[in-house]
């Protein structure tokens, strides 16, 4: 229902129910003017959306992530976790309400003129598609963090910014450029005004949103040579977040020469709030919370449970 709407064939087969069941079900919410019915089939209404946002606290309560944010957020010292249901990695509807709790955590955090950096990846993807304002916000900038890894179009940084921008009436700026450069190229592109000019911007967010990599996956994604990929590998390196590599303990190790963001301007950035999921995200998620500079994390439960083991072990 996430998604949007949905038949009700479709749904009694996802919940194992019959269609009978199902229509008695749905018809009663319905009534209560909770669930749209028409020939395309079943959405939620405005006021049902409205009804599970508020319920969202108490299930949370029941099913023990409250507990799980509080001791994520203690450990590691940030101003807010957030825990959804499920494990993104295996679960497409984890993985849109993991954009869609990130969506709400930058709406909220969202202030008139803000410049945004976000990174790319299909969890941040899911961020910007899940993103919706009941306002323009006309003066607010969308910008990519960082260049583009030259993968999937619909998961670039740029591709991201622009979604994002239309999505809440905002403006966007797009960042031709790879992620990884030589010496030489990124000297010479960064003697280009216009590039220039747009990296001010970048290194200007108030608000960053990231997502968080294995380390030996995305070294692989940035198709870095193996030498390249067995040094990152010696040196440690756990989990990848904008750019960089970090180790167990949170300490960068490497770093890729790219333009864009750099590690100072995430530790100058007023909000940084990373964004990622599954079981086996766990001990990266916990790498780069220990670097001590983000203030929200949005994830999932799988690893949530993954990270909280974790704090037991160091306990």
């Amino acid at each position: 229902m996430l998604a949007g709407t949905v038949g009700r064939r479709t749904l009694a087969g996802e919940l194992s129910m019959t269609e009978r069941v199902l229509r008695a079900e749905t018809d009663f919410l319905k009534e209560q003017g909770l669930l749209e019915i028409g020939t395309a089939g079943m959405s939620i209404s405005e006021e049902g959306r409205t009804l599970l946002e508020r319920l969202e606290p108490l299930y949370n309560s029941m099913f023990g992530l409250s507990e799980l944010e509080e001791r994520i957020k203690s450990y590691f010292g940030l101003s807010q976790v957030i825990v959804v249901p499920g494990d993104s990695e295996n679960s497409m509807q984890a993985k849109r309400e993991l954009g869609k709790a990130a969506g709400q955590v930058l709406r909220e955090a969202l202030k008139p003129t803000d410049v945004v950096a976000v990174t790319g990846g299909t969890t941040i993807a899911q961020v910007a598609n899940q993103l919706a304002t009941s306002t323009a916000l006309k003066s607010v900038r969308f910008v990519p963090a960082r260049g583009g890894l030259g993968e999937s179009h619909d998961y670039q940084a740029n591709t991201i910014a622009s979604t994002m921008a239309k999505r809440t009436g905002g403006q966007y700026r797009l960042l031709h450029v790879p992620d990884h450069l030589g010496e030489e190229a990124f000297a010479s592109l960064m003697q280009e005004p216009n590039i220039q000019e747009l990296v001010e911007v970048i290194r200007s967010a108030r608000i960053v949103v990231h997502g968080i990599g294995d380390a030996m996956v995305m070294a692989r994604r940035r198709k870095l040579e193996q030498a390249m990929v067995d040094e990152i590998a010696e040196e440690g390196a756990l989990a990848e977040a904008f750019g960089y590599y970090f180790d167990r303990s949170g300490a960068v190790v490497h770093k890729m020469q790219t333009i864009g963001l750099r590690l100072d301007d995430i530790v100058k950035t007023e909000v940084v709030i990373a964004v990622a999921g599954g079981k086996d995200k766990g001990e990266a998620i916990a790498a780069v919370m220990r670097f001590g500079h983000n203030d929200v994390l949005v994830t999932d439960e799988a690893a949530a449970l993954e990270i909280a083991d974790l704090i037991g072990q160091e306990s």
